[in-house]
């Protein structure tokens, strides 16, 4: 099983018209995102959103991934460095 890590994406939204599918995709990754942030940058013209995630890795590059794909929006993930969570140490 796939040890699950802790991150943080940083968004860039510049298209308007972005925000309703982000927020779809967002909302399908809900189960692991920890908190949200958002800052709209108004004199910019941007929002700015950082998300906290505790996911598998691959759900956290997929989720980067196709954030990253929708039209003026610009994402990366920062991974923390962590240890593995020792499933013992929960009990």
């Amino acid at each position: 099983m796939e040890a699950d890590r802790v991150a943080l994406l940083g968004l860039v939204v510049e298209d308007p018209d972005s925000v309703e599918p982000l927020n779809k995709i967002l909302h399908d990754y809900k189960d692991y995102i920890i908190g949200r942030m958002g800052i709209p940058y108004r004199q910019r013209g941007v929002n700015l959103i950082s998300i906290v995630l505790d996911a598998p890795a691959d759900a956290i590059s997929t989720l980067s991934g196709k954030a990253g794909m929708l039209s003026g929006v610009t994402c990366k993930a920062v991974y923390s460095k962590l240890p593995e969570a020792d499933e013992n140490a929960a009990r």
